[in-house]
């Protein structure tokens, strides 16, 4: 398991820790086998969408993957270096390469009902996005560069200083649009 990759282990801990088999937790999260293996192995995170499954299958928030020593009052990170950095691979083949690398600004803070982050969308070529939905809303404002947002039957195109918030039921798919983009993400999704 990379060291940068400690939601695999989390997941783990949180399954073994209910006395959930992989092959519980797949069929209760909607996911393959494989990917939960992959997963707590470490190898590879395709996209949120599973995490919020899993999460919701294992009866916990999603920041209990992300938090490492959480801390009930005010949590700082100075000028957005986060120190917890997760890299999603989304739709495309080449496990090794990631399209978004999220930076969590709340990773120490527990019982938290938000997860913000900071967003570096890498520009991909892909022939078809594949949109995926999990409950909740979430609010994308860009800091820099463009984006565009799957929504539905809808696209939208948001440039520096534009935001949206949309709830997350509906499928939809985010990515930069031509070249590197950075948002702000703040991302809720109930228990």
């Amino acid at each position: 398991m990379s060291e940068d990759n400690k939601i695999g282990k989390k997941i783990r801990q949180v399954r073994e820790s209910k006395e959930m088999t992989v092959e519980e937790l797949a069929k209760a999260s909607g996911n393959s086998v494989e990917l939960i293996e992959s997963l707590e192995e470490g190898s590879f995170i395709p996209s949120m969408t599973p995490l919020f499954k899993i999460a919701r299958a294992l009866g916990v928030r999603l920041g209990t993957f992300l938090d490492d020593m959480p801390q009930n009052g005010p949590f700082v990170v100075k000028a957005g270096q986060s120190e917890e950095i997760i890299h999603f691979t989304g739709s495309i083949s080449n496990l090794e390469e990631s399209t978004l690398d999220l930076y969590s600004l709340a990773y120490g803070k527990g019982d938290r009902h938000m997860e913000p982050f900071i967003v570096d969308l890498h520009p991909k070529k892909i022939d078809k996005y594949e949109l995926s939905t999990h409950e909740g809303e979430e609010f994308i404002y860009v800091m820099g560069g463009q984006i565009e947002l799957l929504y539905g039957q809808e696209k939208y195109h948001l440039n520096t200083g534009d935001s949206i918030y949309y709830d997350s039921v509906i499928p939809h798919e985010l990515h930069a649009h031509q070249n590197e983009a950075k948002i702000l993400a703040v991302v809720y999704s109930p228990l």
